[in-house]
């Protein structure tokens, strides 16, 4: 039966893979622009710090380095103007190869700083004109005057003056630089905190979301799930506004649910069925047990109260030939040997009868037995049957223990047995051979005689109760024997049949479990037949 399972139109589209992929991407944006923020204010204030430390202090540097050499020039030639020793002028010359080697320094330092550079550029100038003006006439040897010596002094007075420009400006671009480090380090750190807090939110919003999302719904379909399992099957399973697929996945199990429901109704239905089935066959087996209890009274009756009428009619028959045989002619005798020969057979009948039904139900006590008890008391029975015939009975020297019924097991050598020594060729010594051999978990006994044997197609008709092949001229019975054998064989566990490929005579063969554990001293080897040994012949054994 098909269930329609109603679908659930509440929730969103999204699946729970969906929800963690949404929430992944926009705390990836979140780092990724936190990243590059962080970034950008790393490299601006690695390449300002890289300003300060790699050019702007070591031109400060150059700069004390310029003065120094511009003050050197300045002392050198007044020296030499004081005294006109030549010696002042190794400061002189000395300075001006520092000024040049300085400058270029500078320059290459402060490349991108042109104020800077216009500092430089003024005391160059500045110091270009006292050269001019003042050290180069006086070392060519021009007579000073006071006036002179008052216009050099002038004139590097406006080169000191460049150096306090140049030095006011050149501490501004480094306070500047490092006011600028300060600033991008606090815009890092102010980066760097946002950044942590929006990860903190993110990671607290994606937990909420997770909880509203996909925790609370699957806890929703945990519990009527598990309501459900407990036996409300009446509960119904609805995944609420979740995810897609759990709301996918509610609907499936609403669905089983529904076929659980609807099965459990159906078996409900058959287990009152099969109540009723039972009652019935409670009832039945009643009625087998009286049924039985009144068989059993039937063969009571039989083995004794129809038997005495019986052995009356066969008595009295007797005694009419024995008194008025003389009286009688050759048809009323007959008359009295048929008499008294149905009375014989009907007993006998009865009697087979009796001990047919009662296979299995009296004396089916199991014991564990070796083969060779039961045989010998069927060849004892059987005794002055084999002498008279003269039969040769080979056997092994030890068939195989069992475990089974002594009484029901003689009855089947008895009969299998008696068989082969009754249905025997004319003018031919009855030959019987009883083999045994193990096969898996079975044994399996065969009996083969010299006989007249059975045509294949009754192969199975000799097993069936009162089936004869022959008149009751040729040979005597009533039909029950191998039928007796049959049930023997089957309520010991094993089968019996005719083997069609026996050759000259008939073979009966059947098998009977092996007992376990096997018996200590008996040799045997699967598929291989236990080792032959004695052979009776015309003798009780």
């Amino acid at each position: 039966m098909t269930t329609s399972i109603p679908q659930n139109p509440g929730g969103t589209k999204l699946t729970v893979q969906g929800w963690f992929n949404l929430i992944l991407a926009i705390m990836t944006l979140l780092v990724i622009a936190g990243s590059a923020a962080g970034a950008t204010a790393l490299s601006a204030n690695s390449r300002v710090t890289d300003d300060l430390t790699d050019r702007l202090m070591p031109a400060r540097s150059t700069v004390y380095q310029l003065q120094a050499a511009l003050v050197n020039q300045e002392t050198g030639v007044r020296g030499y103007a004081l005294t006109r020793d030549a010696t002042f002028l190794a400061p002189y010359r000395d300075g001006v190869q520092a000024q040049e080697q300085s400058e270029t320094r500078i320059r290459e330092l402060l490349h991108d700083w042109p104020d800077l550079l216009a500092d430089l550029d003024a005391i160059d100038a500045a110091a270009q004109d006292w050269r001019s003006g003042f050290a180069e006439p006086l070392l060519a040897g021009t007579a000073p005057d006071p006036a002179f010596y008052d216009r050099g002094r002038d004139l590097f007075d406006e080169v000191r003056a460049g150096f306090d420009q140049q030095n006011l400006h050149l501490t501004e671009a480094v306070a500047d630089a490092r006011a600028q480090i300060d600033h991008m380090r606090a815009i890092r750190n102010a980066v760097f905190t946002v950044l942590a807090l929006v990860l903190v939110i993110a990671a607290a919003v994606f937990a909420v979301l997770v909880r509203i999302a996909v925790t609370n719904p699957l806890a929703r379909l945990s519990a009527s799930s598990r309501r459900v399992a407990q036996g409300e099957f009446e509960h119904r399973v609805d995944g609420g506004r979740g995810p897609a697929d759990i709301r996918s996945l509610a609907t499936d199990i609403e669905g089983m649910r529904r076929r659980i429901v609807a099965e459990l109704d159906v078996v409900r239905d058959r287990q009152r069925q099969l109540e009723e089935q039972t009652r019935q066959l409670d009832a039945t087996a009643e009625e087998l047990r009286r049924s039985n209890a009144d068989l059993e009274q039937f063969a009571y009756v039989a083995s004794h109260d129809l038997q005495e009428p019986l052995r009356k009619v066969a008595s009295f028959c007797q005694l009419l030939e024995k008194r008025y045989g003389n009286e009688l002619d050759d048809r009323g005798r007959q008359y009295i040997d048929f008499a008294v020969d149905g009375a014989r057979r009907m007993q006998a009948l009865i009697n087979d009868l009796l001990a047919f039904s009662r296979v299995g139900r009296v004396g089916s006590d199991f014991e564990r037995i070796p083969l060779d008890r039961p045989l010998d008391k069927a060849l004892a029975n059987l005794g002055s049957v084999i002498e008279e015939s003269g039969a040769h009975i080979e056997r092994p020297e030890r068939l195989p223990e069992i475990e089974g019924d002594p009484t029901l097991l003689s009855m089947l050598w008895q009969n299998l047995i008696g068989n082969a020594l009754k249905f025997t060729r004319p003018d031919t010594e009855p030959r019987i051979t009883v083999t045994a051999e193990q096969s898996d978990d079975m044994w399996r006994i065969c009996v083969q005689d010299n006989g007249i044997g059975v045509p294949e197609e009754f192969s199975e008709k000799i097993f069936v109760i009162f089936q004869r092949l022959h008149a009751r001229e040729e040979y005597s019975g009533t039909g029950i024997g191998l039928a007796l054998c049959k049930k023997i064989v089957e309520y010991h566990g094993g089968d019996i049949r005719l083997d069609p490929d026996s050759g000259t005579g008939a073979r009966f063969c059947f098998t009977l479990p092996v007992a376990r554990p096997a018996t200590e001293g008996l040799v045997t080897v699967s598929g291989q037949p236990a080792p032959t040994a004695a052979t009776t012949e015309g003798t009780n054994p």
